[in-house]
């Protein structure tokens, strides 16, 4: 498994979050936000991000471009950003990213399944031709939030290098067993998002991982019998950030190396 981290969570600016990605001991990065608040990937300082990768030799695990997070049934939307998915396609082959993560559309997506299907069908497609993975995160306010409710739609779309980017806090806070949606995923994890909260009296609130509602143990565990061996991509939400973010980072390396014990 690749310890990584979702720099933005951290913070935009590429020089700090590869810093903190090396200081923290972990191993690639998954990449959103590089630069200002309105870069997002592709469309950022390809340049730059290149020269300071290869001087650091930090591979990237995967990106998240923003694709489908609009409605399922604009259809007119999700065809226009499969028409400019090349882009996002090409920069990969030139940062040498494998995996794009993108969303399941807003809530209601299950209403218009058959959409969703036809658009994650296409893009997938699309992506095998350039040995990429298409890896759909189940969100808390979007659609198909739950692993059993993601297992269904990724059968729908039946692509091998169609598979899920699994949040198991968003399962929690949608009343789902987490290891009862990660059994549902099994053999179609690309990627882990890595996080950890439970609910307070004023809602759902972020912990420091392992102490919150994901028994992360078992987690790991789980997707190591499942033969996971992809990006285990660390979201940093408290503060300050580089206190909390090594904490966990340091938690999620210890987990992984109990593994081998």
């Amino acid at each position: 498994m690749l310890p990584c981290l979702l720099t933005d969570t951290v913070t935009s600016d590429i020089d700090r979050s590869l810093h903190y990605t090396l200081l923290w001991g972990l191993e690639s990065v998954e990449l959103r936000t590089v630069g200002g608040p309105g870069d997002r990937v592709p469309f950022v300082n390809e340049a730059k991000l290149k020269r300071r990768l290869a001087e650091l030799d930090v591979p990237v695990a995967a990106i998240v471009p923003g694709l489908f997070e609009g409605a399922a049934n604009d259809r007119v939307e999700w065809l226009n950003e499969i028409a400019v998915f090349g882009e996002t396609l090409q920069f990969c082959k030139r940062i040498g990213c494998g995996i794009v993560v993108v969303s399941a559309f807003l809530p209601g997506a299950g209403e218009s399944i058959d959409s969703v299907v036809d658009a994650l069908s296409r893009a997938g497609r699309e992506a095998a031709r350039q040995n990429v993975r298409i890896a759909v995160l189940n969100e808390h306010e979007m659609g198909f939030p739950t692993g059993a409710a993601l297992a269904d739609l990724l059968a729908r779309v039946n692509l091998t290098n169609v598979g899920a980017a699994w949040n198991p806090v968003a399962a929690v806070r949608n009343g789902e067993n987490p290891e009862e949606g990660l059994t549902a995923l099994s053999g179609r994890v690309f990627l882990v998002r890595c996080t950890d909260g439970g609910l307070a009296s004023g809602g759902w609130a972020y912990k420091p991982l392992g102490e919150g509602s994901v028994d992360w143990p078992r987690q790991l565990k789980l997707l190591h019998g499942q033969g996971f061996s992809g990006p285990l991509s660390l979201e940093v939400h408290l503060k300050p950030a580089p206190k909390t973010g090594l904490r966990d980072a340091t938690t999620l390396i210890r987990l992984i190396r109990g593994l081998k014990t």
